[in-house]
C-alpha cells in the first residue's frame, strides 16, 4: 500500500511519500520536486504541471492557474469576482451557480468546474507518485488552508474523487507543518510536564496563516489559529507590477495592463526580482526584451524601495500574530520557538516583523517549501495500517464557531444552540437531546460571519425524519449526534429516538441505557453534551427503553450532486484516455523522425561501406521525402500512418543495418568457435598419445568427438572462405546467430565426453593407516582431490566437474 501526502498549493504542489523508513519528497518527470499548479488545454491534449507553465504566455486564454480560491464558491461570490480581474482566462457561471472556467479544448469551447480542474492536477500528481513508487496509488492526505469553510473542503474532496484518489484526511496546512516538526523531536516534555509551545507561520503565495501548538511526548494539540486569506507572496508581486506599469506608462508610453501576455511576462519578471532582492540589498536591474509593441524595457529596484512600496502589506503581518496569542491565552515568554515556512517568509522584511513581535530569533529548521507535503505523508502513514509509525496523537481545532437553529412549537419561535465554538478541539462529536412529536429540521450555520472569509453563513439543513409522539402522547426524546470529522467538515452524523417500553414486555431484550442529562422546564428545548459525556451519562440511569435509528435527509450548501460528480469522473477518464492516445500518436511520429535523422547520419559514416552508390542515392531520396512529408501532410496523421511509414523505412534500412551488425560481430563469434575447436583438438591429441590425464576417457566416444570436430572445422573453413570472397555490400553467407548456434552445439556434444572428471581411486584402509592417510577429510581439508599446479600439466577439477586443459 502506498502512502502519499499532497501539498495542494496555489502556485506549486509537492508530493511526499513514506518509504525506506522515512519521508521522501519525490520528483516529477522533469526531475523537479515542485510541480506548478497549472493546466494548459490544447486542440488535441492537455499539458499539466511544468509543461503547462511554459505555455502560460503562449497559450494565455487556455492555460488555467491560480484557481485554488475558486473552490466551493458561487460565480457571484465577491472573492470570485475579485479573482476574475486577475485571471487571463475566462470564468463562467456553471449550471449549479458555481464558478467554472471556459477554455478551448479539442477545437471547441468547453466549460470546466473547479473540481474538474483541480481533479486534473491531482491526477497528474497521482501519476507522478505512481511513476516514482512503481505501484498504484489511491490513499492520500491532501493539505488545505486552515481557513477553508465546509463548502470549500467538500469541493476539494470532490476533486480528489475526480482524480481517483481516496483522501484519508484533509489536513490544515499549519497542522501538517506542526506534525512534520514534532514527530521527530526526541526531547519533548512528558505528558505530566508543561508542554512546549511553538508558533508556526506559513506565508505562501496567496495566504498567510499562523498557529500555535502545544507539544508533549507523542502528542500535538493546536491551541489557536489565525489567518489573513488575502496576504501572500503574490500581493508583493502585484505591488511591483503596479509600480513598473506606472513607470512604463510614463517612460515608454505603453499601457501594460491592456495586454494580458505582456502583463504575465511582467509578473514573472517581478517574481524573480522579488526573490533576488531577498538575497541582495543593492540595486537590481529589470530588463525585458520585446516586451510590448516590439519595445525593450528596463528599470531597477532595491530592497529599501521595495519595502517602502510594500509598507501597507508588511503592516498586516503583526495583527494575526497578536490575535493568535490572545486566543491561546499565551504571553511571548510562553513561546519556545517560532518556525516559518512558505515562500513569502523568505522576504527579509517579513522576518523582521515576526522577530520584532516575539522579541526572539525565528527558526528555519523545516524545509520552507516541502514541510506541508511531508506532514501530510506522515499523517497518511499514521492512518495507514500498512505502516508502523511512532505513536503520535493530533488534536486540531474548529476555525469558526458553528450554531444549530430549529423551530420550536411555542408561538412558531426558533431555538439556537452553539454546538462548536471557535478553536474547539477537532475531530469531535456531541449529542443533543431534543423533545419532539414530529419530524424537525436543523439548520447549521457559522455563528459569526464577520470572522469567516465567505459571503454566506450557511453550512446545510438536516431533516430528522420519522419522529412521532410516544404511546402516552408525550414528546419523544430524540438524540442527535453532530460531528466535526477528520476533514474539518460539520455533519449531523446520526439521530435516534428513545422509545419507552412496557415493563411487562419482552424480557429477552437487553435494556438500553438512556441519557440522564438535566432537562429544562420547556420540553421542546435541547440539551447538549459531548459524545463522550453522553456515554458517561447513559451509565447513570437505566430503564427499560428501546433506541430506534432515524433517517436523516441532508441538504448541504454548495454540495455537488452525485450524478454531477459521476459525470466529472467519467469526463476525466475520457480526457486521460485522449492524452494517452495523443502521446502514443506523438511517440509514433517522433519514432519516424528519429529514424530518418539517425539513419541519415549513419549512412554518411558507419553504414557507408555496406551500401552501393545506387542504393545510397535511392535511400537518401526516400529519407528526404519522408522528412518533407513529416512537416507537410504528415504533420497531423493517425498513429497507424506513422507506424506504417516506419515499417516502410525499415524495409530499406534493416538489410544495411544487418550487414553492418553481422560484420562487426562475426569476427568474435568465429574466434570463439575456433578456440573451442582448438581446445578439443588438444585433448584428442593427448588422448591419442596415451596421456594419463585422459586415460579414463572412452575410446569410442572420443572417435565420435574427433569426427564431429573434423566436420565442424570443414564447415567453419568453408563458410569463412565463402564469406571472404564477398564484398561488404552483399548479404553474408553465414550469420552470427548460425555460428553461435554451432558453438553451443559443440559444447553440448563434446564437453560431457572430453571434460568427464577422472574417477576417484579409494585407498585400502589398512594401507591408508600404514601411510598415515585417512579416507575421510582431515581438519582443514576438503573431501575432493587436491589440485596440483595446472602449469605443471596436471588435471584441475572445478566445481562444475569440468577440467581446464593447457
Amino acid at each position: 500500500m502506498s502512502v502519499v501526502g499532497i501539498d495542494l498549493g496555489f502556485l506549486n504542489c509537492y508530493v511526499a511519500v513514506a518509504r525506506s523508513g522515512g519521508i521522501e519528497t519525490i520528483a516529477n518527470e522533469y526531475s523537479d520536486r515542485c510541480t506548478p499548479a497549472c493546466i494548459s488545454l490544447g486542440s488535441r491534449t492537455r499539458a499539466i504541471g511544468n509543461a503547462a507553465k511554459s505555455q502560460i504566455v503562449t497559450n494565455v486564454r487556455n492555460t488555467i492557474h491560480g484557481f485554488k480560491k475558486l473552490h466551493g464558491r458561487s460565480f457571484d461570490d465577491p472573492i470570485v469576482q475579485t479573482e476574475r480581474v486577475r485571471l487571463p482566462y475566462e470564468l463562467q457561471k456553471m449550471p449549479n451557480g458555481s464558478a467554472g472556467v471556459k477554455v478551448r479544448y479539442l477545437e471547441e469551447e468547453r466549460p470546466f468546474a473547479i473540481e474538474q480542474v483541480t481533479g486534473m492536477l491531482l491526477a497528474k500528481l497521482k501519476e507522478t507518485s505512481e511513476n516514482a513508487l512503481k505501484k498504484p496509488v489511491a490513499d492520500c492526505v491532501i493539505s488545505i488552508p486552515s481557513f477553508f469553510t465546509d463548502a470549500e473542503r467538500r469541493s476539494v474532496m470532490a476533486a480528489a474523487q475526480v482524480a481517483g484518489l481516496n483522501c484519508l484526511r484533509l489536513m490544515n496546512e499549519t497542522t501538517a507543518v506542526a506534525l512534520a516538526y514534532g514527530i521527530y523531536k526526541q526531547d519533548l516534555p512528558s505528558l505530566d510536564e508543561k508542554p512546549r509551545n511553538v508558533v508556526f507561520i506559513d506565508m505562501g503565495h496567496s495566504a498567510y496563516q499562523v498557529s500555535v501548538c502545544a507539544f508533549n511526548k507523542g502528542k500535538l494539540k493546536v491551541l489557536a489559529t489565525t489567518f489573513d486569506p488575502y496576504l501572500g507572496g503574490r500581493n508583493f508581486d502585484e505591488a511591483l507590477v503596479d509600480y513598473f506599469c506606472d513607470e512604463f506608462k510614463t517612460k515608454y508610453k505603453i499601457n501594460v495592463k491592456e495586454n494580458s501576455r505582456a502583463l504575465l511576462r511582467l509578473y514573472q519578471e517581478c517574481e524573480k526580482l522579488k526573490k533576488l532582492m531577498s538575497a541582495n540589498a543593492s540595486d537590481l536591474p529589470l530588463n525585458i526584451e520585446c516586451f510590448m509593441n516590439d519595445l525593450d524595457v528596463s528599470s531597477k529596484m532595491n530592497r529599501a524601495q521595495f519595502e517602502q512600496l510594500c509598507a501597507s502589506l508588511l503592516a498586516r503581518v503583526e495583527p494575526p500574530l497578536k490575535a493568535v496569542m490572545d486566543q491561546a491565552n499565551l504571553q511571548r515568554e510562553d513561546i519556545n520557538s517560532i518556525e516559518i515556512v512558505g515562500g513569502a517568509t523568505r522576504i527579509p522584511a517579513v522576518k523582521e516583523q515576526v522577530t520584532r513581535f516575539f522579541l526572539k530569533d525565528i527558526s528555519t529548521t523545516l524545509n520552507a517549501d516541502e514541510a506541508v507535503a511531508r506532514g501530510c505523508a506522515l499523517q497518511c502513514a499514521i492512518l495507514s495500517p500498512a505502516f508502523k509509525v511512532r505513536e503520535f496523537s493530533i488534536t486540531d481545532l474548529v476555525p469558526y464557531s458553528v450554531t444549530l437553529r430549529w423551530k420550536t412549537s411555542f408561538e412558531e419561535g426558533t431555538g439556537e444552540c452553539e454546538v462548536f465554538s471557535k478553536n474547539h478541539p477537532a475531530p469531535f462529536s456531541k449529542v443533543i437531546t431534543f423533545h419532539k412529536k414530529e419530524p424537525f429540521e436543523l439548520e447549521a450555520f457559522y455563528t459569526n460571519l464577520h470572522e469567516v472569509p465567505y459571503p454566506d453563513p450557511r453550512i446545510g439543513n438536516f431533516t430528522i425524519q420519522n419522529v412521532f409522539p410516544q404511546s402516552d402522547g408525550d414528546s419523544s426524546k430524540v438524540k442527535v449526534k453532530v460531528r466535526i470529522n477528520i476533514h474539518g467538515i460539520f455533519s449531523v452524523a446520526s439521530a435516534s429516538v428513545v422509545e419507552k417500553q412496557n415493563l411487562e414486555g419482552d424480557h429477552n431484550e437487553a435494556p438500553m441505557e438512556t441519557e440522564a442529562s438535566s432537562k429544562t422546564e420547556n420540553k421542546d428545548d435541547a440539551s447538549l453534551s459531548s459524545d463522550k459525556q453522553d456515554r458517561i451519562n447513559q451509565t447513570i440511569k437505566k430503564g427499560k427503553v428501546k433506541s430506534i435509528d432515524l433517517p436523516i435527509q441532508s441538504s448541504l450548501y454548495r454540495q455537488l450532486t452525485q450524478d454531477l460528480l459521476n459525470s466529472y469522473i467519467e469526463n476525466e477518464g475520457k480526457m486521460i484516455m485522449q492524452d494517452k492516445l495523443e502521446k502514443e500518436r506523438n511517440d509514433a511520429k517522433n519514432a519516424v523522425e528519429e529514424y530518418v535523422y539517425d539513419f541519415r547520419d549513419k549512412l554518411g559514416s558507419v553504414y557507408e561501406k555496406f551500401i552501393t552508390p545506387e542504393d545510397m542515392n535511392k535511400l537518401s531520396t526516400v529519407l528526404e521525402d519522408t522528412e518533407n512529408w513529416l512537416y507537410e501532410e504528415g504533420e497531423d496523421q493517425p498513429k497507424q500512418v506513422y507506424v506504417d511509414k516506419l515499417q516502410e523505412l525499415k524495409k530499406y534500412g534493416q538489410p544495411i543495418q544487418m550487414k553492418y551488425v553481422e560484420h562487426e560481430e562475426r569476427p568474435k563469434a568465429l574466434n570463439d568457435l575456433g578456440k573451442k575447436i582448438q581446445l578439443v583438438l588438444k585433448v584428442i591429441e593427448a588422448h591419442r598419445n596415451k596421456d594419463e590425464r585422459y586415460e579414463h576417457l572412452d575410446h569410442a566416444e572420443m572417435e565420435k568427438v574427433e569426427q564431429y570436430i573434423s566436420e565442424s572445422m570443414n564447415w567453419l573453413n568453408s563458410k569463412m572462405n565463402a564469406q571472404n570472397k564477398l564484398s561488404l555490400t552483399q548479404d553474408p553467407v553465414v550469420k552470427v546467430s548460425e555460428i553461435v548456434a554451432r558453438s553451443k552445439e559443440l559444447d553440448n556434444f563434446c564437453n560431457p565426453i572430453v571434460y568427464k572428471p577422472k574417477p576417484k581411486v579409494e585407498v585400502p584402509e589398512d594401507k591408508a593407516k600404514a601411510n598415515g592417510e585417512h579416507n575421510g577429510p582431515m581438519d582443514g581439508q576438503s573431501g575432493t582431490e587436491t589440485n596440483p599446479d595446472p602449469a605443471k600439466g596436471s588435471s584441475q577439477h572445478t566445481e562444475s566437474g569440468e577440467m581446464d586443459v593447457d
